[in-house]
């Protein structure tokens, strides 16, 4: 089995070679922002988001961190930080994930199955089991807004550094936003 840093280096390789933009934040290969476009026929389709990505010293045993830059109404999306709640990236990661996986499975399913009785946005969970089609509209205006392809021009490092993501070791969502408190 090849060491991690050269795990690292060919996922990282790999997602560069799909479809994706990604933008290196440092030097090294433990941080980046990759460009991620809504599934077809959903109601995210046509929204685009910058996606923060950490890689820990101990990727692929250990899961990256991942987290909306620009704004997006889901429930398994916070609101303020970005942060993602997703059982595969924080409880259930395995060494045989990839980079490739998380943009092209693990968060179109997230976007297009959302969990609202697992939410990190309570304010999205409560109106999209409240009135789904006041939800699909508001999820529609949050695209129109925020996730245009000029809006992820050029998220300014500074903003998007100090934001939480989600973490591998956290045991489940509402965990995570309790356990977390805010600068």
């Amino acid at each position: 089995m090849s060491s991690p840093s050269k795990r690292r280096e060919m996922d990282l390789m790999k997602l560069m070679m799909s479809d994706y933009k990604v933008e290196m934040i440092n030097d090294g290969m433990h941080e980046f922002y990759v460009d991620f476009h809504g599934p077809t026929d959903s109601i995210y389709q046509g929204g685009v988001w910058r996606i923060r990505v950490e890689l820990p010293d101990a990727y692929p045993y250990k899961s990256p961190s991942i987290g909306f830059v620009n704004k997006i109404y889901h429930p398994n999306v916070d609101e303020m930080s970005g942060s993602v709640c997703l059982d595969v990236i924080n409880q259930t990661w395995s060494p045989m994930f990839d980079l490739v996986n998380v943009f092209e499975v693990f968060l179109p399913q997230l976007l297009l199955y959302p969990n609202p009785s697992d939410p990190l946005n309570g304010e999205a969970a409560a109106l999209m089991m409240r009135d789904r089609p006041a939800y699909e509209q508001r999820v529609k205006e949050f695209c129109l807004k925020y996730a245009k392809p000029e809006d992820i021009g050029g998220a300014p490092e500074e903003e998007s550094s100090d934001e939480e993501m989600s973490d591998a070791e956290s045991d489940s969502c509402d965990d995570q936003v309790a356990g977390q408190a805010d600068p």
